[in-house]
């Protein structure tokens, strides 16, 4: 039997990248899932293509989350996946000494009240059957210092934290709902395109990127699905309040490299 057959899902920033593979790998395991996301254009596309439901949510909105609520006020998982690095618009100083506050708060606004938001929701539309996954999508950035990103890995940071305060409420609370977090290191999605940049340079910045990464590629967002689907099944029934890095080796140390 599918492993999520009959549940409702919900995912945020699902119009591409992560957010979508992670629909798609949701209906292969029989789940109804709502794919929400800021883009009504994209997100309605990817809806059409997948078989899910779409929904406008900018993740920073009170009053979308609460007309979500009022839509779906009952959810089986929730993956509160959207977010943004700070340089969608062009590489603009992100260390700590030259971000300006507007474009820390803004990071912060999607990144970290997105993830409190989409959390406070899971919580209420759990409560009546008191069992259900909430999954955050932090990242690596959240486990260590990153100079150029300030904003992005302080946000992510806080997103690992609140995982595991969520999941302790849960659990004191008697319910079976479970709280984790996914850290994914270098993914392959369009946030990396300003990043990468285009012509001859693109597969010297792609091969740079993952230098310090013991298996020398990029991962696949299906590769990140293919955890969201064990955490909201369930398989991972004991698990709350963990961390699960998706990052080729890169936190595991340095590696040497093959012969």
């Amino acid at each position: 039997m599918p492993r999520l057959q009959g549940a409702f899902c919900v995912v945020t920033g699902a119009a591409r990248g992560i957010g979508r593979a992670i629909c798609a790998a949701f209906i292969a395991e029989g789940a109804r899932v709502l794919l929400t996301d800021i883009d009504t254009q994209g997100g309605a596309v990817s809806a059409a293509e997948l078989g899910a439901e779409f929904l406008k949510l900018d993740v920073r909105s009170e009053a979308d989350w609460e007309a979500l609520a009022a839509l779906h006020p009952v959810a089986d998982v929730v993956v509160n996946n959207a977010g943004i690095t700070g340089f969608e618009g062009g590489m603009v100083p992100h260390d700590p000494e030259h971000a300006s506050l507007a474009d820390w708060r803004a990071v912060h606004a999607v990144n970290t009240d997105g993830t409190f938001l989409g959390c406070r929701y899971a919580l209420r539309a759990m409560r009546e059957r008191r069992k259900g996954s909430i999954i955050n999508i932090s990242s690596r950035s959240g486990l260590v210092g990153i100079p150029g990103a300030a904003a992005y890995a302080a946000s992510k940071a806080a997103i690992r934290n609140h995982s595991k305060s969520v999941a302790l409420y849960a659990a004191q609370a008697g319910w079976q709902v479970r709280c984790n977090s996914i850290h994914p290191a270098a993914v392959l999605t369009p946030m990396w395109e300003p990043m990468l940049g285009e012509g001859p340079e693109r597969e010297a910045n792609m091969t740079a990127l993952v230098a310090d990464t013991p298996l020398k590629r990029f991962g696949t967002p299906e590769e990140v699905a293919a955890l969201a689907v064990y955490l909201a099944s369930e398989e991972s029934g004991y698990m709350t309040g963990a961390e699960l890095t998706l990052d080729g080796g890169l936190l595991a140390g340095s590696a040497a490299s093959p012969g």
